[in-house]
């Protein structure tokens, strides 16, 4: 049996085994698994490979994205740029095997978010700075549209602010709005980031990287204005699709 999964803290909510359950049962592999590493502390990592599975290649999600990066012999270009890895290809060779990082969040997010995009879309405001919001800024850099993250840290980075400080003309100013934080995913469907939403037109982008439920308080409080939203589900299909390229590259 060759054996896929993914690395993370609790995964009760994990959308990737789902996924690729349901991947390997239309695509007739029958000889493929996809199951949930639930790790207490990235030190455990290495056990995988001790379990007596065939790993074939692995998924990861947060808090472990950064971590993860010590225990890998190879990190993919655009990976080491973002800081953060979700997809390790296991590289076999005759005497030992290698660890290859990569970051597909950057696919996902990029092919979920271009299509909505227009020329007046030059300014970003992230909501969040996890692990997450490392590939969200990579893909918007490349896209040319410059960008300010709001946190909840006690000391703030370049280009950060507090949400306390997102006034009504940071709203106007910043059109492309992405929740990265995880407010507002089921059960607590309710929650969504303190905005003045209140400022919000029909010109703005509200990106909520939350797929559960599939319309989120968040993508509400936009709709009510006319702006354009999106879910993370696509993003997640994306990403999902680029690992299972690199596994079988």
């Amino acid at each position: 049996m060759k054996t896929f999964g993914l690395i993370g803290y609790r995964l009760d909510y994990s959308f990737s085994k789902g996924y690729f359950t349901e991947k390997f049962k239309n695509l007739n592999l029958n000889d493929h698994e996809y199951v949930n590493f639930e790790l207490d502390t990235i030190k455990d990592f290495p056990g995988i490979f001790e379990s007596g599975k065939e790993i074939g290649g692995l998924n990861c999600t947060i808090p472990y994205k950064q971590e993860l990066m010590q225990f890998l012999d190879e990190i993919d270009e655009g990976a080491a740029a973002v800081g953060a890895v979700n997809t390790i290809k296991v590289i076999r060779q005759e005497n030992k095997t290698i660890l290859k990082g990569y970051n597909t969040d950057v696919i996902g997010f990029r092919k979920a978010l271009e299509p909505l995009l227009t020329a007046e879309h030059k300014k970003a405001l992230i909501l969040g700075t996890g692990g997450a919001s490392k590939a969200i800024k990579f893909v918007l850099e490349k896209l040319g549209i410059s960008y300010i993250s709001a946190s909840i840290e006690d000391e703030l980075n370049e280009n950060e602010i507090r949400y306390e400080d997102i006034t009504g003309d940071v709203i106007k100013e910043y059109t492309v709005l992405i929740n990265a934080t995880p407010l507002g995913t089921h059960p607590k469907v309710n929650d969504c980031p303190s905005l003045p939403y209140c400022s919000l037109t029909e010109n703005h982008i509200l990106f909520d990287l939350v797929y559960n439920p599939e319309v989120t308080k968040f993508m509400k409080k936009g709709l009510k204005k006319g702006a354009k939203v999106k879910n993370g589900l696509e993003m997640l299909h994306g990403q999902a699709e680029g690992a299972w390229d690199i596994w079988n590259s």
